[in-house]
């Protein structure tokens, strides 16, 4: 009772005013903690923290971190505890699972998917620089082409689960694998990826909130975009003007045509943030890893014979990568949507509600890269690859338990939902007429959350 006495309370909505830069408390299991002054120096980013600060982040502090990183909260504990801390039957089961992960010891057994894949990779770079400089077939140099663009897919993925850090135990080796299998191969920054990735998992198809759903004026997921509504992440308005209007009317025509030159969009958005004004962790070494790649392709390019083969060559190089931009779409873009912020008190149900999982063999999950298990990889991004089929089946029973989405298409049927919700917003960005009243109208009957 005594050290009851010497605790100091507030509420959630005492903790709610605490959400603004400067001034920025997030609560964990009832106890508070005040990271103002520490959100810059946060593994994870800013806007992990500025999108869930004045609430309680329980069950993503859980799904970020590993047990040793609670040691590190006690020194921003500022002394408070939330009076009316609750914990729902949905966060409860999550976090019971998680540990029971924990103790099987899931999070910490890699398995050996990601040395079989850098294996992969480095057989199909040794077939890619044959093919190309030993070889004058024209079709030998095309065959060359789609090995590098599967080159850069699965070095991606390896690229994705150690930027999870999943792929070694110890952050000095997954850092260098970052760079190489990131920067050195793709010419992608694993400092980028990181930026955009840890808040995309954080605000789940959040339309101002998530940047993998802002595509304008190319593409819109949702006719909420029609107002032209302002990106927390960006911090810039995501204009609807004339140009967007008609991109957007077509966009079910050239969804594929564009996944195709896609890769292209991640080398500026690397080039912008690199040499942008933000504050980008080991800048340097990005920088360096990029201009690796930006040395060994064009290089690789310059020994084809003439400039036709050698367009040929970059362009499949590059529609081959569609596939897996195309991949990424499927696990969200036909999920629910909502506007706002997240909300840290329905972390599991967020995560069920903005992903699609993609049913496929057991044989085919390298194709996939362990994403094609989207739900479970959202609430346990630490769990390497090689265990999402395992938890599949105790994912799906939770989902079936609290009565919350659960779903598992085929690659055919992801596409088809994916077409017809660009199409449902492309028909109603074509009326110019009277846009306001009819896409609220259709918001309100097809509304995605």
């Amino acid at each position: 009772m005594a050290d009851q006495t010497k605790k100091r309370y507030v509420t959630s909505e005492d903790l709610k005013k605490h959400n603004k830069p400067g001034d920025l408390w997030i609560s964990i299991q009832g106890k508070v903690y005040d990271v103002s002054d520490w959100v810059k120096s946060h593994p994870g980013g800013e806007a992990a923290i500025l999108n869930l600060a004045g609430q309680d982040v329980t069950d993503a502090f859980i799904a970020y971190h590993p047990g040793t990183a609670w040691h590190h909260l006690e020194k921003l504990h500022n002394g408070y505890h939330v009076r009316d801390h609750h914990v729902s039957d949905v966060s409860r089961d999550y976090r019971r699972l998680a540990a029971e992960f924990s103790k099987r010891g899931l999070f910490d057994k890699k398995g050996h998917v990601t040395l079989y894949t850098l294996t992969c990779v480095g057989v199909m770079l040794a077939a890619v620089l044959y093919g190309v400089l030993a070889c004058t077939s024209i079709w030998a140099h095309l065959i060359s082409a789609v090995l590098l663009g599967l080159l850069w897919i699965q070095s991606a993925y390896v690229g994705h689960d150690s930027g999870h850090y999943t792929v070694t135990s110890t952050k000095p080796c997954n850092k260098l694998i970052q760079l190489l299998s990131g920067n050195c191969l793709t010419g992608i920054s694993i400092a980028w990826w990181k930026w955009t990735h840890n808040a995309h998992h954080i605000a789940c198809n959040s339309l101002d909130h998530d940047p993998d759903l802002q595509h304008i004026p190319i593409f819109a997921v949702s006719t909420k975009f029609f107002n032209s509504m302002t990106s927390r992440f960006y911090g810039r308005k995501l204009t609807f003007d004339p140009l967007a209007r008609f991109l957007i009317s077509y966009q079910h025509w050239t969804f594929y045509p564009v996944m195709c030159v896609g890769r292209i969009n991640l080398f500026i958005q690397t080039f912008l943030l690199l040499f942008s004004k933000r504050h980008v962790p080991d800048r340097a070494l990005n920088i360096a890893g990029i201009l690796v790649f930006w040395t060994w392709f064009p290089l690789l390019v310059s020994f084809l014979p003439n400039w036709q083969e050698r367009f040929i060559f970059v362009f499949v190089s590059f529609a081959v990568t569609a596939i897996q931009h195309v991949q990424f779409c499927l696990n969200h873009f036909a999920a629910d949507v909502y506007t706002g912020p997240p909300n840290g008190n329905d972390w599991f149900e967020k995560q069920t509600a903005g992903t699609l999982d993609i049913s496929c063999r057991s044989y085919m999950d390298w194709f996939f890269g362990g994403l094609q298990f989207q739900l479970e990889h959202h609430l346990f991004p630490r769990l390497p690859r090689c265990h999402l089929r395992t938890v599949s089946p105790v994912v799906k029973e939770l989902c079936k338990k609290h009565n919350l989405p659960y779903r598992s298409l085929s690659w055919w049927e992801a596409n088809v939902w994916t077409i017809r919700t660009l199409k449902n917003a492309a028909i109603q960005a074509r009326d110019a007429t009277n846009p306001v009243l009819k896409n609220l109208l259709w918001e309100a009957v097809n509304t995605h959350g």
